[in-house]
């Protein structure tokens, strides 16, 4: 006998492929719907795979067809038009359906932490979290409204063996073998919560198929909240690099350089944040934090270096490192 049927709208990306990995690990009938383009993160050879651009929803419907799932996941929804078009798509056909909305939609700065589930969404600066904002105060009105049976899950910062956690991916890593000084926001003493993916698919699974998390919103973060400093260290010390040299940097002096780079600061990662994962626990009590941001770290650092293709450096973004450096560094 199968377990409960659950649809992954993407399923392929850091967070997704986790969970999509757990789930079948759980016993779930697990169908993958996304465009079917080759990545990284191979899906499990037991999954039903549908192919469509979701963006296009004449081809999303053709390809589920009359189908129903017990769960609908959408990873890869964004602004409110896409989750409206959820709404229309899958009312009647799921008893639950799962947002992926962000932990930097909660109030930026934040007034006190912890972060609970009660802390305000409200975001300024970065228009990717208000967007997220939208899309919950949609799905809220529909379950108030119309019993769309929505969960809403937060994810803070994840990551897996392929995403190194710096503003230029490998840049950063390259910079440190090279002995040039990498670029780290304010200075380096911000609190900062990462989690591995495999941890998080933990706690997300454990909510699928519940009636107790309907109508509900979670974050799912680690309980790990290291400074960026001893992140950057950590990061360092996997790749051999005895000497790491940080210039610490004014998150609005990177905005004033590059908005996009200064947004994603401004609006989340400058800013301490330190999660109380009670809720979740409460409801799935074997999540916990399995993997440190030393082994993490490691992880990422292997990846990395068993394929030197993989080595890319963004050569734009090193640029505007080497002039934050060349104003900021303390001679």
């Amino acid at each position: 006998m199968s377990g409960p049927s659950v649809l992954f709208i993407g399923g392929s990306g850091i967070i997704s492929a986790a969970c999509v990995r757990e789930a079948v690990e759980q016993g779930f009938d697990v169908t993958v719907l996304n465009r079917g383009e080759t990545d990284k993160r191979p899906i499990p050879e037991s999954v039903t795979r549908l192919q469509a651009d979701v963006s296009d929803r004449t081809a999303l419907e053709a390809a589920i067809g009359d189908q129903r799932w017990d769960v609908v996941i959408d990873f890869v929804a964004f602004t409110p038009d896409q989750v409206q078009r959820d709404v229309e798509v899958f009312t009647g056909r799921t008893r639950q359906y799962v947002f992926i909305s962000s932990a930097s939609a909660y109030q930026t700065p934040a007034t006190h932490l912890p972060i609970t589930e009660s802390t305000p969404l409200k975001n300024p600066f970065w228009q990717y979290s208000r967007d997220k904002i939208a899309c919950e105060d949609l799905l809220t009105k529909a379950y108030r409204e119309d019993d769309f049976p929505m969960t809403i899950i937060r994810p803070s910062h994840t990551y897996d063996e392929t995403l190194v956690p710096f503003s230029g991916g490998w840049t950063v890593l390259g910079r440190m073998r090279a002995g040039k000084p990498i670029v780290v926001c304010g200075d380096g003493s911000s609190l900062w919560t990462i989690t591995h993916a495999r941890d998080f698919a933990v706690g997300f699974v454990g909510l699928l198929d519940r009636a107790e998390a309907i109508g509900e919103a979670f974050h799912i973060t680690g309980d790990e909240a290291p400074t960026w400093d001893r992140i950057a260290h950590e990061l360092a010390a996997a790749a051999g690099v005895d000497d790491l040299q940080i210039v610490h940097v004014p998150s609005d002096a990177i905005d004033a350089l590059d908005a996009d780079w200064g947004a994603s600061l401004l609006g989340d990662k400058a800013n301490s944040s330190v999660f109380d994962n009670t809720k979740v626990q409460t409801l799935v009590p074997e999540f916990a934090q399995t993997t440190s941001i030393r082994q993490g770290a490691r992880e990422i650092v292997a990846w990395f270096d068993a394929d030197p293709s993989r080595q890319v450096t963004d050569e734009r973004l090193d640029g505007l490192m080497d002039q934050l450096v060349e104003r900021w560094q303390v001679r």
